[in-house]
């Protein structure tokens, strides 16, 4: 599997980037819209971790520009905005997933095996 994290707030897409390769995942860092769309289009992805408040380039154009371009991978949105009508917006937009609320960017993926 092979994720890209879209992220402008490098500590946080690094984190999220450094659990998924911890899972034995491979995971891609972009830290802004375009940037984002570039690599979406040159490489294949299964998941796309998007946020929607992107620099230069707003995640929601992100996930359209994707969706439009025909993109297989999953996206998974995340966002500050913590109403149901922003998480409504997200999924019209075409992401698989909408991520809500500031603890969206508290979480952390857990680097390493699962407990167990």
């Amino acid at each position: 599997m092979r994720v890209l994290v879209v992220e402008d707030q490098a500590e946080l897409a690094d984190d999220i980037a450094h659990g998924l390769r911890g899972q034995g995942i491979g995971a891609d860092v972009a830290y802004d819209g375009p940037t984002g769309i570039e690599k979406a289009v040159v490489n294949s992805y299964d998941v796309i971790v998007l946020d929607r408040d992107l620099p230069k380039v707003h995640g929601d154009a992100v996930c359209a520009t994707l969706v439009g371009s025909g993109s297989a991978a999953r996206i998974l949105m995340l966002t500050a905005a913590a109403t149901v009508g922003d998480r409504v917006q997200g999924l019209n937009l075409g992401a698989d997933g909408c991520r809500a609320g500031d603890h969206a960017r508290r979480h952390r993926v857990r680097p390493g095996p699962p407990p167990g």
